[in-house]
């Protein structure tokens, strides 16, 4: 999509004061602790791209809020690497880099977004080497630090604490079965047949290159096997989400082009882990 096509579906440019005014009219307010996740060409056509959208984001929550996003890692060894044949799993053992939370980027697919923030001056991000989060603000040290190596979308996580704050979720243009707390509610909820994942991936300790395993649930491929309770084609996450949305928890908006969400942390965790206990025979779902 051209330039032009981009404006005349937002009327405009949707430039840095656009932004900061129509997330206000969203709800999104000075103080508040956010985790977003956005899709930038959803917004119409942005002068500045990410650099004006984290501005916009800034001005919003103000000195005293703070912005965390999932980074992950772009270049992190895939967990199917010991089934590779045994000279190529060598030459990555031998050489692979560690993950440096100061050099390592995030997830291409996770758009450019969490790649921009993690770049920011005073922005920190958490030492977990798969399941990365950057935050800048006034909380942000204190949500990303000392992320547990094992469960890392569990208890002590940056979901978790971003639950325990009243943090809020922000979808600027991304789709629903974006939201990445929900996988802090699959950590947490106790129903059968929850999968799980163990991989090694290089980290740095003490400054030198260590691969450590790590354990967490299957957040590729589904915590759960959710193909009796969701529609053929239908990601569980945006069946959930419009779940919530139906029970009256979150907000609809426009910013830019872009349809919008946004939501409260805890209300997410809450609505999530009942949602999956009570449909997948649960500690909640009576059976």
């Amino acid at each position: 999509m051209d330039e032009r096509e981009l404006l005349a579906r937002a009327g405009g440019p949707v430039t840095r004061s656009r932004l900061v005014r129509e997330l206000r009219s969203l709800g999104l307010a000075e103080g508040d602790t956010v985790m977003f996740h956005t899709s930038l060409s959803a917004l119409g056509y942005v002068p500045g791209g990410t650099a004006t959208v984290i501005d916009a984001l800034t001005d919003t929550v103000g000195p005293s809020g703070t912005l965390m996003t999932y980074c992950g890692w772009n270049d992190a060894p895939p967990y199917d690497l010991p089934s590779w044949p045994e000279e190529w799993q060598a030459a990555m053992r031998a050489e692979c880099p560690a993950y440096d939370p100061l050099l390592s980027e995030a997830d291409h697919n996770n758009g450019r977004l969490p790649e921009a923030l993690r770049r920011r001056p005073g922005a920190v991000r958490s030492r977990h080497p798969d399941v990365s989060f950057a935050a800048l603000g006034a909380r942000a040290e204190a949500l990303v630090a000392d992320h547990p190596w094992d469960d890392p979308h569990g208890p002590g996580s940056p979901l978790a604490r971003l639950t325990a704050v009243g943090g809020r979720v922000l979808l600027l243009g991304a789709p629903l079965d974006s939201i990445t707390l929900l996988h802090h509610a699959e950590a947490l909820a106790e129903a059968p047949g929850k999968r799980f994942v163990e991989y090694e991936q290089p980290v740095l300790v003490d400054g030198v290159r260590t691969w450590r395993r790590f354990r967490d649930i299957d957040s590729e491929e589904g915590a759960f096997d959710y193909a009796p309770v969701v529609p053929e084609g239908e990601w569980p996450f945006a069946v959930i989400a419009r779940d919530m949305l139906a029970a009256g928890l979150g907000v609809r908006g426009t910013v830019g082009a872009a349809e919008c969400h946004l939501f409260e942390a805890p209300d997410v965790v809450r609505f999530g882990v009942r949602w999956i206990e009570e449909k997948l025979g649960g500690a909640g779902g009576g059976g």
